[in-house]
């Protein structure tokens, strides 16, 4: 059973929502956020990056700014309430790529009991940031990234409420189309809440601190609350819920800054003790799991572990980012914790292997990684195995615009 309930979102007056929306807090670095609302007084960032106001001296406060940033755009207009509950269908279209979720609130106890499946690990500087800006806002501010095994009902409720008019269908700044449908009819509404009742699981795909921060405020406010009740607005996180079916996960890839120390003959030596290297090779992207492309020195190189480096039987030891790490990160470069070590940056496939090009080419880095995605099957196959796959295995896109849908708590 998977407890999924309608909201009263707090969102952008149709005019505006184009201007509003951003990008997600964690997919930026700070230069790029203030650069992004340099001209945009209405881009959500200043109320979901607040840092972007302030100058560096003053970050301690950039919590009580993201409040007032947020109740500014309240008092102004620029945001409003919905007086009903209801569900919403966000689609985003990326050149012919579709996916369709429904916006609601998902309950936070499953989360807790683990009926609501996670594969990555939270860092806990990154998760007290979010807990600190929810408790300050009074609101979640962006959406997980939730999906869930297709189920025919909910696909056919969601077809017949986008054959009507959308509320919100936008272009934005990256090229992707965002429209939304909002679901208010009681009938629908009630469909939804009894369909999702019975699915079994929900699976996160992006935003594990988000969903890790609901949480602990949601705690927080419970114990402070003596008329606690499970109807209040914290006991449920805000969510976009997308079927597995419409889903695409891109590859994730790596630059390393240097060779630890070691020439470029030794290492390829090093290398070679556990891959077959291909010199040479032209293609740059992989085709198929355990193949791995790899750019040094202007030249690219396809790598395949030899058998028996690997564990084909285990389900987090036989992915490539497993077996990246473990037969040449680790080993050969000394990357000892990939979530840490500043050596090692990550690149999203949205990129292309060009930027991993640029990135060696500039001297900046000294070698890249490509790698073939991991897939869908592969991460409800961890999740439901109760398992964690290493650091920044999956790359989702695109990626969920913030500020079209608010969650006051």
């Amino acid at each position: 059973m998977s407890d999924v309930i309608p909201f009263r979102a707090l969102r952008p007056q149709k005019k505006l929502v184009q201007a509003v929306a951003s990008l997600p807090y964690d997919v930026m670095s700070l230069e790029e956020a203030k650069s992004m609302v340099e001209n945009n007084p209405l881009s959500f960032l200043h109320v979901e990056r607040s840092e972007v106001d302030l100058s560096e001296s003053s970050q301690k406060n950039a919590y009580d700014l993201a409040a007032r940033n947020l109740q500014k755009m309240i008092d102004e207009g620029s945001l409003f309430q919905d007086e009903k509950a209801c569900f919403y269908i966000y689609r985003q279209k990326m050149v012919s790529h579709e996916q369709y979720g429904i916006v609601g609130g998902v309950s936070v106890s499953e989360y807790e009991t683990g009926r609501i499946k996670k594969h990555e690990m939270t860092k806990a500087d990154k998760e007290k940031d979010r807990i600190d800006h929810v408790s300050a806002v009074n609101a979640h501010t962006g959406p997980v990234f939730m999906t869930y095994r297709s189920v025919p009902n909910i696909d056919k409720i969601m077809e017949k409420v986008v054959a009507g008019s959308p509320e919100y269908d936008f272009v934005s700044d990256n090229g992707i189309l965002h429209t939304v449908w909002i679901i208010d009819d009681d009938k629908d509404i009630h469909e939804l809440i009894l369909n999702f009742a019975k699915v079994d699981t929900l699976y996160i795909a992006d935003g594990h601190h988000r969903a890790a921060a609901a949480a602990a405020v949601a705690r927080q406010r419970q114990e402070q609350n003596p008329t606690h009740r499970g109807d209040k607005a914290y006991n449920h996180m805000l969510a976009v819920l997308f079927p597995d079916n419409q889903l695409r996960i891109m590859e994730y890839n790596r630059v390393v800054k240097d060779l630890n120390g070691l020439g470029e003959e030794e290492f390829l030596s090093r290398v070679g003790q556990t891959f077959d290297i291909y010199p040479l090779f032209k293609e740059k992207l992989p085709r198929k799991f355990h193949d791995f492309d790899m750019y040094l020195r202007g030249r690219w190189y396809r790598l395949t572990p030899k058998a028996g480096t690997y564990d084909a039987d285990d389900l987090v030891r036989r992915l490539d980012v497993y077996i990246l790490q473990n037969n040449l990160l680790e080993p050969v470069l000394g990357i000892q914790n990939p979530r840490t070590d500043a050596r090692i940056d990550y690149v999203g496939g949205i990129k292309g292997v060009e930027a991993l090009e640029k990135m060696v080419d500039s001297g900046a880095y000294t070698v890249a990684f490509s790698l073939f995605p991991t897939t869908m099957e592969q991460l409800f196959a961890v999740a439901d195995a109760g398992l964690i796959m290493p650091p920044k295995s999956t790359w989702f896109e695109p990626k969920l615009r913030s500020g079209i849908f608010v969650h006051l708590i």
